[in-house]
């Protein structure tokens, strides 16, 4: 079979993540051109093979037997400045990276991305935000190829944003790249600095996970809420609530799925039943396939 890509058989999802968690991908490929993207998700179609895009591996959770399908690492990796204040950046850049540059050139409105792990496209795609900023709120326009490997481009105006969540979580394809307009300010840089020692000396960097496990109720925190029911240190096997931060699970050594979902679900019976909130998750499960469900490429 002439195939326009090159992948891999089993390649374990546990590396691929900050969660270190997951069993192996049937396939894996690694895609860094938008040509490329378009022929392997049209490919995908034609031959009934479930896709997962992947970013930088954080806010999700694979399951322990793995993915039975295709998982494509997106590394369209760019950066351009067509005028200024407006940043084009593929969807396999760092976000937290393209938060430091455009802060440390004065410009101001993704400084809240300095520190989250995560890729552009995987930013825009969850509508990523903190510290009262969004993602959505910098958008100018989203380059995306559907599962007929269509390319389109979506301006700001065409889309819909909200609390972590986009149009596109309800769209089968791939984003390829983002234009954020920022403003100018003197103060972008420092901002950012604060931003980022804030996130440091309160959140359990260094250790594995996958960011806040659960979106924050209208009514408060979710992490307070966690908090206060007393579940900080709560484990289940390897899988432990965060002793620095409530609203993370953090991989203490060799976690599984199962652990972290079980944990998922005493939180949110502790905290309904001690505040009566109910919390819901932002982490995404990504459950494997039915082998009868999945087409294949080369057995």
């Amino acid at each position: 079979m002439d195939l326009p890509f090159t992948y891999q058989r089993d390649r374990l999802l546990s590396t691929l993540c900050t969660f270190g968690i997951g069993g192996p991908a049937r396939y894996y490929v690694e895609v860094r051109e938008v040509a490329v993207m378009q022929s392997l998700l049209l490919f995908c179609k034609e031959h009934a093979l479930p896709f997962f895009i992947l970013g930088k591996g954080s806010n999700c959770l694979f399951d322990d037997q793995g993915f039975n399908g295709v998982v494509i690492h997106n590394k369209i990796d760019f950066l351009e400045r067509p005028a200024p204040g407006l940043f084009r950046a593929g969807a396999g850049y760092s976000f937290s990276l393209l938060g430091v540059q455009s802060a440390r050139d004065g410009w101001s409105g993704l400084e809240f991305a300095s520190g989250i792990p995560a890729s552009v496209g995987g930013a825009v795609f969850m509508n990523a935000g903190a510290n009262g900023a969004e993602v959505g709120n910098a958008v100018v326009s989203v380059e995306f190829v559907d599962e007929n490997g269509a390319l389109h481009e979506y301006a700001r105006e065409d889309l819909h944003f909200s609390y972590r969540t986009s149009d596109f979580q309800q769209m089968a394809g791939a984003i390829v790249a983002a234009t954020f307009a920022l403003t100018r300010s003197e103060a972008a840089r420092k901002k950012q600095l604060e931003i980022i020692d804030y996130r440091v000396k309160t959140q359990p960097y260094g250790e594995k996970s996958a960011g806040c496990i659960f979106r924050n109720p209208s009514c408060a925190s979710a992490g307070a809420l966690i908090d206060q029911a007393g579940l900080k240190t709560l484990s289940c096997g390897n899988a432990e609530v965060s002793a620095m931060h409530a609203n993370f699970i953090v991989n203490k050594g060799q976690a599984t799925a199962r652990d972290v979902l079980q944990l998922i679900e005493w939180i949110k019976k502790a905290v309904f039943e001690k505040k009566g909130v109910q919390l819901e998750s932002e982490v995404r499960y990504i459950a494997n396939i039915s082998e009868d469900r999945v087409g294949k490429i080369d057995d």
